[in-house]
């Protein structure tokens, strides 16, 4: 695994340490793990949503002087695994942060397969594990089993269901009509959404002329496409990861898939995605969206001036949101005691880039779900417990 100190040479202080870390001095850093993709089919989303918001994070502790702790202001010091897009090695990654690296704090992995993954690792040692990537219909038992897990997202069912409500009001409005084709990666998400969307679907009066999943890393969707579009649906949906997400949208282009309604899931809120599909982007859904607000527009600036990075239009500012609740929740408690703070963000609302996070049932209550391009911005359209989105435009073609 590729160890690399992302903030090497800046820090100052460090953190006090809780098991199995033993206590250190107050010139060492505070360490603060971080596992995810860097090679592997999930390597271009963890590039874009994972690595650089704690990137930018740590720089701007780092420019502030640091943590506020007991002992003093304690600079940040990342140390990063690629995971290779392997559970296996999201396991190993973790338990070698926490055994061997003596990390005060560890950011949850990317993706739900491999939070769900490196969970028990977590509960093992006490870590909160404060999963933004997560998207899981076991929300419930997952939380009842880790006391620590606290869920930055929604469930699998809360995205197929926003998503069939926003097609259901279209089709009821008279502007699609009710043939679907239905696509997934197969991995936990896509067969999660898979499974979610199929009961919605149905209960919503839709008709699934076209199913099929596909596997992870898949290069070659010619054929998904070509066969959804010989189903001739009205509306096509893709349960997708990145890269699948750009690369169904550009088989569609290719194949003129004419549907009045296009969704995809994970990197459609990618600015990539705009870039790469131009003028064609517009009009199509997916996972995410925002309401645009000050407080973002600084949050993008930064985030490509400090890393060159674009953020993304759904997980980055809720990735920024979490750090800044771990930042406050850290130091409030004054020390890197590890039950202490899952404590305190179990009991308190926090201020943040989307607003109050609130996640003291161990979950996030409000966000956006469903969101669409219109013009250079992912617009949120629907979502939970949230008002305030675009109204739902139809697709007008690939041109």
């Amino acid at each position: 695994m590729d160890r690399r100190k992302f903030v090497k040479g800046t820090a100052a202080v460090a953190g006090a340490v809780a098991f199995p870390r033993v206590s250190i001095g107050q010139d060492a850093p505070a360490k603060i793990g971080v596992v995810g993709a860097k090679t592997g089919p999930q390597a271009g989303g963890a590039s874009v949503t994972h690595y650089p918001t704690f990137r930018l994070w740590a720089k701007q502790v780092n420019d502030r002087g640091g943590l506020k702790l007991k002992g003093g202001q304690r600079k940040i010091e990342l140390i990063e695994y690629d995971d290779q897009t392997k559970p296996s090695e999201t396991i190993k990654a973790v338990e070698r942060l926490v055994t061997v690296d003596k990390a005060d704090f560890i950011m949850a992995a990317y993706g739900t397969g491999f939070n769900l993954a490196a969970a028990p690792i977590f509960a093992k040692y006490n870590y909160p594990q404060v999963a933004q990537s997560l998207v899981s219909d076991k929300v419930d038992e997952l939380i009842k089993q880790y006391p620590g897990l606290f869920v930055v997202q929604g469930s699998a069912t809360d995205y197929a269901a926003s998503t069939v409500e926003v097609l259901k009001k279209l089709k009821d409005e008279g502007k699609i009509g009710n043939k679907v084709a239905v696509v997934n990666v197969g991995d936990t998400f896509g067969i999660e959404l898979a499974n979610a969307g199929k009961i919605v679907f149905e209960r919503a009066g839709f008709d699934i002329v076209y199913s099929t999943s596909y596997p992870l890393g898949t290069q070659d969707l010619a054929p998904v496409i070509k066969a959804a579009k010989a189903a001739n649906p009205d509306t096509f949906v893709a349960w997708s990861y990145p890269p699948d997400t750009l690369g169904l949208a550009e088989q569609a282009r290719i194949e003129n898939l004419n549907v009045k309604a296009y969704y995809s899931a994970v990197a459609t809120a990618f600015p990539l995605f705009k870039q790469k599909m131009g003028a064609a982007a517009e009009g199509v859904l997916g996972a995410g969206g925002i309401t645009e607000t000050p407080e973002l527009s600084k949050f993008y600036k930064d985030m490509k001036d400090a890393t060159n990075v674009d953020a993304d239009y759904w997980g980055s500012p809720v990735y920024w949101a979490l750090t800044q609740m771990i930042e406050q929740s850290i130091e409030a408690v004054g020390s890197f005691d590890l039950p202490a703070i899952t404590r305190h963000m179990k009991t308190n609302t926090f201020k943040t880039v989307v607003g109050e996070l609130d996640v003291r049932s161990q979950r996030m209550k409000s966000f956006w779900t469903v969101g669409q391009w219109q013009g250079n911005t992912f617009h949120g359209v629907h979502g939970k417990n949230i008002s305030g989105g675009k109204t739902v435009q139809l697709k007008t073609g690939w041109a």
